[in-house]
């Protein structure tokens, strides 16, 4: 699998979205109902959606999040390989100000960290945003 980064206004092109969340100065993640494995927010960009719209959808859907500013941070594209077209994904960071209860979906709960889990449900992804978000200085100790 690959990821990479750039710039968010290389590309109109999202199909998905990725939500790194901060609440209280500590890393929200979501556990779907299905896996073991702790997630950012995110996932499609519906049709006549823009990204951020998408992006506090499924922020909302996934977290319970009912106040927030969302940053846009990145674009990234990921891929099977060098040879799959793959997709591209809006990246946003969120300030999280109210949490409320999780609404019913996929997620079965929220939990805070101090530091990004070694159980998380796509490294491949995660890990070089992660990396991105640290090296950009818009969260002290991830990545570079």
């Amino acid at each position: 699998m690959l990821c990479r980064s750039f710039a968010v206004e290389e590309t109109e092109d999202y199909k998905y979205v990725v939500v790194f969340s901060r609440y209280q100065g500590r890393l929200l993640l979501s556990r779907h109902k299905e896996r073991r494995t702790w997630e950012t927010q995110g996932g499609h960009v519906e049709p006549g959606e823009t990204p951020a719209q998408a992006a506090g959808r499924e922020l909302w859907e996934e977290s319970g999040a009912t106040g927030f500013t969302l940053t846009p941070v990145c674009g990234y594209w990921a891929a099977d390989d060098e040879r799959d077209p793959g997709a591209n994904g809006a990246v946003f960071l969120a300030e999280i100000t109210g949490l409320g209860p999780l609404p019913e979906s996929e997620m079965a709960e929220v939990r805070l960290f101090d530091a990004p889990p070694e159980d998380t449900t796509y490294p491949w992804i995660t890990g070089p945003l992660w990396a991105r978000l640290g090296e950009l200085g818009l969260w002290p100790g991830m990545g570079g």
